[in-house]
This record gives C-alpha cells, sequence and structure tokens, in this order.
C-alpha cells in the first residue's frame, strides 16, 4: 500500500530532521509526497538555505517558511515579528493555506511542550493543532483555499525511558529534555534504514552543527554508534483529526 503524504510544520530549521528525518525520508522513499512548513527564520537567511539543502536529502518538497522570527534570535528575521508575537489567526490562517495548498494524508508536528521548551516549539504545536481543524471547515478561512482534512496529526514526542541517552547528552550543557510517559506514545517509528538521509540532513544545517551547545552540534561529537542510538527511532502521539479515516497504519510500519 502506498505510504500516504505528509506534511511537517515545525517551529525551526533542523526541527525537521532531527524529530521526523527518518519518517520524512522512509515517506518520500516510498514514492509518497512529502514538504516541510518552518514557522521561523527569513527565506533569505543562511538558514533558509540549509534547510532548502536538507529537505532535497530527505526526499521533500521545497521548503516552505512562514519567516517570523525566531523566539531567541530577532535578526533571524529583520522586520518580522517573533512567531510567538505574531497574531494567532494570522499564523493559524497561514499554515491552513499550506495545508489546503499540499493536501496531506497526515501533519506531523511537535508536542504540546516542544520536547526542549522552546517557546517557539510550543507555539508551532498550538498553531498546527487549530491550523489541522481549521483547514477542514469550509466557512474557516474561505480566502486560504479549498478545505481539506487531513486523516490525523501526530506529536513528536520523546517516551521517558527511551530517552535516557538524549536527556544524559543534553543535560551535559545545561539542558534538558521534556518527556512524556511512555504509555502515551502511539507510534513508535524505526528510523534506522534511513539514518544515512537522517544524519546527512542534520549535518545539513552547518550553523547548528558548528555550535557546540546545540543538539547538532553534540551529536556531532558522539560516537557513530552513540549518535545512531539517539537518532534510530522517532516517537509520535497520534491525535485523531476525524473519527473516521481509511484505516491504514501511517506512520508505525
Amino acid at each position: 500500500m502506498p505510504k500516504p503524504c505528509m506534511l511537517a510544520v515545525y517551529a525551526h530549521p533542523d526541527d525537521e530532521a532531527l524529530v521526523a528525518g527518518g519518517v520524512l525520508a522512509q515517506h518520500a522513499a516510498a514514492g509518497a509526497r512529502t514538504a516541510v512548513v518552518t514557522a521561523t527564520w527569513a527565506p533569505s537567511s543562511h538558514r533558509a538555505a540549509e534547510l532548502a539543502h536538507a529537505v532535497d536529502l530527505l526526499g521533500a518538497e521545497e521548503p516552505r517558511m512562514l519567516g517570523y522570527a525566531d523566539h531567541w534570535a530577532p535578526e533571524s528575521a529583520p522586520g518580522q515579528p517573533r512567531f510567538c508575537d505574531a497574531p494567532l489567526e494570522e499564523t493559524v490562517e497561514r499554515v491552513v493555506a499550506h495545508v489546503r495548498d499540499f493536501r496531506p494524508d497526515i501533519i506531523v508536528t511537535h508536542d504540546a511542550h516542544g520536547s526542549s521548551g522552546h517557546p517557539d516549539h510550543i507555539h508551532t504545536h498550538r498553531v498546527t493543532l487549530l491550523a489541522a481543524h481549521a483547514a477542514g471547515l469550509p466557512g474557516v478561512f474561505p480566502q486560504a483555499g479549498p478545505p481539506w482534512q487531513s486523516g490525523a496529526l501526530y506529536f513528536s514526542a520523546h517516551p521517558q525511558s527511551p530517552s535516557l541517552g538524549l536527556a544524559g547528552l543534553l543535560a551535559s550543557v545545561g539542558k534538558r529534555v521534556y518527556t512524556v510517559p511512555d504509555e502515551m506514545i502511539t507510534a513508535t517509528v524505526d528510523v534506522r534504514p534511513w539514518l544515512d538521509r537522517k544524519w546527512a540532513a542534520i549535518q545539513a544545517h552547518r550553523s547548528e552543527a558548528a555550535r557546540d551547545r546545540s543538539l547538532p552540534g553534540l551529536l556531532t561529537g558522539l560516537p557513530t554508534q552513540d549518535r545512531e542510538q539517539v537518532l534510530g527511532t522517532e516517537w509520535f502521539i497520534r491525535h485523531d483529526v476525524r473519527s473516521t479515516y481509511n484505516g491504514f497504519s501511517e506512520l508505525a510500519c
């Protein structure tokens, strides 16, 4: 059975590769259309060029950038508001427009605390959750295109027990990962067959990989076996956007 079309919505360039690079590569390799919406950084920035390289390596279409400023880096989009400060109706409508244009079967995005607690991650979760529902309603944002209802929304998450390696890695630089109880996970995907593509996509974000305290930078310093242990599985929490769908198992396969 063909893989369903997938749209990923994440806060920053590199988020897509770090937490969903495996499933994006998996779906693209199976012939599915995939695309990435990124909330922050200007399309003219160096990180936009890195993002374009990364999504190409994952087999996705050209990146779709909302162009808001990163919460902690106003220089990321000069003259634009921070994503968290932009009007909620505006940001939801813009994501709705991408959903209706791309018409995905599945949407993947951050979980409710964004794995790292970053304000942009948390806000991306809120905006995408609202947009996934609004996109299917004809009377909501009619100017954003014909309605389209995706079958399911999946939140990228880190279960408590399997995430000890990642937690230890981040703790080494005074950071933490926000985990969820193991039983909340509804899709566990072994992405080791696509790990070369995922790792190449992470490395394509060169400016982040060069930073010692960033997650790409920390991963670069790990032995290959340890890095593969951290990156070889991706976890998701399913949220039903509509109660009945075609019945295929979209992710856990």
